[in-house]
């Protein structure tokens, strides 16, 4: 069975489909996470306990509705658009990250949070 967890910021709470994956499960195991969302562009994040690797096939470039893990910052990246550092309409975080889950939630919904606004993380049993 796939491991679920839910993101809740606000009124939004965004279901997520864990990956296989060493990041994947060391997210799970750390659950619940409480912190606090920054931004940067289209982007939110938010620093964990988390302690991941780089994984092989981390990368900077996410697609819509990939759940993103910066492992030297420790912190959860959700990217839903264009960042600072974009080229066209590509969706590029500031370093290469762990992608451990999907969402098929609407992420553009985000757009409009603060940086201050609360997150927890937790999982769906």
């Amino acid at each position: 069975m796939q491991k679920k967890c839910k993101i809740s910021i606000k009124k939004f709470e965004i279901i997520v489909i864990l990956k296989n994956s060493n990041t994947a499960n060391l997210i799970w195991n750390c659950l619940p996470i409480y912190s606090i969302i920054k931004t940067w562009g289209e982007e939110i994040y938010f620093y964990t306990n988390v302690h991941a690797i780089l994984e092989q096939d981390a990368r900077e470039i996410m697609e819509f509705g990939d759940l993103a893990f910066w492992p030297s910052g420790k912190a959860i990246a959700i990217g839903f658009g264009k960042t600072p550092i974009s080229i066209k309409d590509e969706i590029r975080l500031a370093a290469k990250c762990n992608v451990w889950g999907k969402t098929s939630f609407n992420l553009k919904k985000l757009r409009d949070l603060k940086e201050g606004d609360r997150v927890t993380v937790e999982k769906v049993l």
